[in-house]
């Protein structure tokens, strides 16, 4: 794990998970909730990679220019990200619309049509 992130395994689960983690969340939250599309949580999720990159090279001397350390972060990032944009989006399409749409999973709705 070192040699991909560039740090100790605590400071990327530290950075990565607890602090960039929880960012991940509320911007997946902030944009389903203005109702934007899958491609605005991407590009914020690269701009998220790039401050947390940051913060392990301010914070804990870590590489600021490792290409595996960037990819590795935006990935976990992103996966967390796009689950929080996933299930604020199905959250809100059932609160907004319950006459045309149902939950069938959490990350999933249905038509009430049929």
């Amino acid at each position: 794990m070192e040699a991909i992130t560039g740090t100790s395994i605590a400071v990327s689960i530290g950075v990565t998970l607890v602090i960039g983690g929880g960012a991940a969340i509320l911007t997946g939250q902030a944009i389903a909730g203005t109702w934007r599309p899958v491609w605005a949580m991407v590009l914020a999720c690269l701009g998220l990679g790039l401050a947390d990159r940051f913060l392990v090279f301010a914070l804990f001397q870590g590489p600021l220019f490792l290409v595996s350390g960037y990819l590795f972060d935006t990935a976990v990032l992103m996966a967390i990200g796009l689950a929080a944009w996933r299930l604020f989006l199905v959250a809100n399409m059932v609160r907004q619309y319950p006459w045309l749409y149902e939950r069938t999973v959490p990350w999933s709705y249905r038509s009430r049509r049929g």
